[in-house]
């Protein structure tokens, strides 16, 4: 597992926040121990945010064996950082200033005279199969240090995490936000023409690198769902010719029915926030409704009983409410009702029809889908159905999920017509950023997965 070496209690309080194991360790000799300083802050608010400009040079590599491991991962802390569209690059054409050791004092007037307002330097050694990260966020204009120099130890295979790591740590600083960036996304992987695709499950990190695949496409798969702790997945399959619930482990690809008992279809699955139970629809003759199941008895207890359509149950994350989506009032609509089952309270009133609903990790928010006038749309309201914003409209945008830290929205997105494809795509929750994920192929229905 990566460890996370620390310098100050600063730092170990970032190290807990990042989910990492933590470990008191000095970095190299003389390095600084100063206090985050107040300018170099990113306030994320709903109005225009002029990007960051920030230098990464090259990380130092100390060591024949680390040069173009240096390079990679300084290149990937880049990519994370401005990716979220609250950073600018200031490319190393226009350096002035050369890091050649990671204990040199940082010239700070060669980066001002490129208007860089934070610089990231880094060092990587590699010896035998493993590799330390070390690095040190500057803010630049107050000529000093923003909290302690971290570092992390991890195998080769690993290094893109330890480059996450990093990236992690700095926008976290700058931003005030928890991370995202050391996550991974399940999602279905198509290819194949639209009429005959192909579908099989497969796991990415969070940016599209690293895929793997988890099933085979002899039979459709739909709608995976990581686990709390992102070990297992729950997906629906039509392996035995009729919709039923799997789980599997992820790193065994291992994995069992679950027995939903009688009827005809069982679909929607999703893990509640402690893991220990799963709620899912099942469809008996021309009904609907929404049930749960104690995974470890197997014991499925009825949440919904109408004759409407009750289905993509999603948990609060305090586990104490469940929203879903029914047409119990004619359409298609968005409710609230206890985790126990009982009086549900509708919470979408816009015109159109909304689906999908997915609660946020911070509990503040529902995003969902929405079809309004011919287009699709994927938005986000307040959990009492007030202040509902669309924060992308398309042909077909459909299928949210949240970002480990409730900022993000990743979804799926279909072109029109016989040759139109499906791709992931992300967007902030402001409604900025729009970007595609790349996949080596098709791609939908995803979902983000904790932090590791």
């Amino acid at each position: 597992m990566t460890r996370l070496a620390v310098q100050t209690p600063l730092a170990l309080c970032l190290s807990l926040a990042l989910g990492l194991a933590a470990l008191v360790a000095p970095l190299a000799p003389g390095a600084a121990q100063a206090q985050s300083s107040g300018p170099l802050r990113i306030e994320i608010t709903e109005g225009v945010i002029e990007p960051m400009p920030i230098a990464v040079p090259a990380f130092v590599p100390e060591g024949g064996e680390a040069g173009q491991m240096a390079a990679q991962i300084s290149r990937v802390v880049v990519d994370d950082l401005v990716g979220t569209g609250l950073f600018r690059e200031v490319p190393p054409s226009a350096h002035i200033g050369r890091i050649t050791s990671f204990n040199s004092p940082v010239q700070y007037a060669d980066w001002k005279a490129i208007n860089a307002e934070a610089l990231i330097t880094g060092a990587v050694a590699v010896q035998g199969g493993q590799v330390n990260v070390k690095f040190r966020l500057h803010d630049v204009f107050a000529d000093q240090e923003m909290g302690a120099g971290l570092q992390f130890t991890g195998t080769e295979a690993g290094w893109r995490r330890m480059a996450h790591k990093v990236a992690d740590a700095v926008y976290s600083r700058i931003t005030g936000e928890d991370p995202y960036f050391d996550s991974r996304t399940v999602f279905v992987s198509e290819d194949g023409p639209k009429d005959a695709r192909r579908k099989r499950l497969a796991i990415m990190d969070y940016d599209g690198a690293n895929v793997q695949f988890l099933t085979d496409s002899s039979s459709i798969v739909l709608a995976p769902r990581f686990s709390p702790t992102g070990d297992r997945v729950l997906y629906t399959s039509y392996e035995s010719g009729r919709p039923q619930i799997y789980m599997l482990d992820v790193a065994s690809v291992g994995r069992r029915v679950l027995d939903t008992g009688a009827g005809d279809m069982a679909f929607s699955p999703r893990f509640s926030p402690d893991g220990r139970t799963v709620i899912y629809s099942k469809t008996e003759g021309s009904n609907t409704d929404i049930y749960r199941m104690d995974i470890a008895s197997g014991q499925s207890t009825r949440l919904t009983d109408a004759p409407s359509i009750e289905t993509a149950p999603s948990f609060s994350p305090d586990g104490s409410r469940i929203v879903f989506e029914s047409d119990r009032s004619g359409s298609q609509q968005l409710y609230i009702m206890p985790a126990t089952g009982g009086e549900a309270q509708r919470i979408s009133f816009g015109e159109g029809r909304y689906g999908t609903p997915v609660w946020s990790p911070r509990g503040d928010l529902v995003a969902f889908t929405k079809q309004s006038k011919g287009r699709f749309h994927i938005g986000v309201m307040r959990t009492d159905g007030s202040g509902e914003r669309l924060l992308t409209a398309s042909f077909l945008d459909e299928g949210p999920t949240w970002s480990p830290n409730g900022r993000v929205i990743m979804f799926a997105r279909e072109t029109q017509g016989a040759t139109g494809s499906s791709s992931l795509y992300t967007v902030d929750i402001t409604g900025r950023n729009l970007k595609r994920v790349s996949t080596p192929s098709g791609a939908s229905d995803p979902a983000w997965g904790p932090l590791q």
